[in-house]
């Protein structure tokens, strides 16, 4: 089982790094900071009962096994949908994103998870969505809770992952070439422009890759260059538990509550190029402010 096809998609190594920041980390140059400080309203997902016994073992595979033969049914069945919908690039960024509400709220309800969501009334707003990453759930979660409208960034050579690469473009989503700088520092402008012309939204991991342990990495600086082409304010969402309820380089999906917070829109209209540091380090703290000590970065 571990060579096979179905536990590569389900530890979602390949597939999370498309969508990570880390192909746009030295990018230019940018900004000023310009923010009301975040109001720190901490609420973290309670203390579980850990269950390993192999009955909760064989039922937590059972269920990775329905989400992954729920998401091949969903995604071939919105793959013919694009195909419709050819013609229509904006109808298909609106169907790629109601494939995600559908298919991201019935993966968290066969995983069974309880969850909590707060600040849903920022998640409205046409901007850059940012979130901390440590577990296959994070994915799920974004796709289920983004707004329509909002398309994803990706390495162009996600079309080659099975089915679910060839949905991605058809949805019309934004793809980067990482071959050298100079390509990359393009992609990103022609994905800053259409983000603009089409009033689209984005969402983005800024750490750039999965967290092993859960505990928030340094941040890339993509999501800053992408704010100060479009200046679209940026909405963090900060994932709580996830990193409990599906670890890393496993099939034991635990009980453990899951907390999603959308803090307040940081307003990016007055960000000069000349900060970029400032800004991640800013965006960065505000994270920091919102985790539990588990989840924060230790001390160096």
């Amino acid at each position: 089982m571990e060579n096979s096809g179905v536990t590569q998609f389900l530890r979602n190594r390949r597939l999370e790094s498309c969508f990570s920041a880390a192909s746009l980390s030295s990018i230019g140059e940018s900004s000023n900071i310009g923010l009301k400080p975040a109001v720190e309203q901490r609420s973290y997902p309670d203390a579980f009962a850990d269950d390993n016994s192999w009955g909760a073992v064989l039922i937590s595979c059972l269920r990775i096994v329905t989400c992954f033969v729920t998401m091949m049914f969903t995604t071939f069945l919105w793959a013919l949908i694009m195909l419709v919908l050819l013609p229509w690039p904006y109808a298909r960024i609106k169907q790629g994103n109601v494939y995600g509400h559908v298919t991201g709220r019935l993966l968290m309800w066969i995983l069974g998870n309880p969850i909590k969501i707060e600040g849903a009334e920022f998640s409205k707003t046409k901007a850059i969505y940012i979130s901390n990453h440590a577990s296959p759930i994070d994915i799920f979660l974004i796709m289920w809770l983004t707004p329509t409208g909002t398309v994803g960034i990706a390495k162009k050579e996600i079309i080659w992952y099975p089915l679910f690469g060839q949905l991605y473009v058809l949805a019309n989503h934004l793809r980067i070439d990482r071959s050298n700088p100079t390509s990359a520092i393009e992609s990103i402008k022609e994905a800053a422009r259409a983000i603009v012309k089409n009033k689209l939204s984005l969402i983005i991991f800024p750490e750039g890759t999965r967290s092993r342990t859960g505990r928030l990495l340094p941040f890339k600086k993509g999501f800053v260059h992408i704010a100060l082409q479009s200046r679209l304010p940026i909405v963090p969402i900060v994932m709580t538990g996830t990193h409990l309820a599906w670890r890393k380089d496993s099939l034991h999906v635990r009980p453990a509550p899951i907390n999603v917070k959308f803090l307040p829109p940081i307003r990016t209209e007055n960000w000069t190029p000349d900060k970029i540091e400032d800004y991640v380090k800013m965006v960065h703290d505000t994270y920091v402010k919102h985790l539990p000590d588990s989840q924060r970065p230790l001390e160096s």
